[in-house]
């Protein structure tokens, strides 16, 4: 098994106790994510994880 460098990372997590939905906040398309889970809101934190660059042409976020 290879160890892949990690750094902590801005995310989104789900505001729903019982759902345990978050995202890398350099893949989220709005200012304010809602859970792909569950649609409830979400809060920027951070957390320690693998290092994955987004190449995609298009990152910029809208309002909705």
């Amino acid at each position: 098994m290879v160890d892949l460098p990690e750094e902590m990372t801005t995310i989104w997590s789900c505001t729903n106790e019982e759902c345990n939905g978050w995202m890398r906040d350099n893949f989220v398309f709005l200012v304010q994510p809602v859970c792909g889970q569950c649609n409830a809101l979400m809060e920027k934190s951070e957390k320690m994880l693998p290092i994955i660059a987004n190449t995609s042409p298009n990152q910029t976020k809208t309002t909705r």
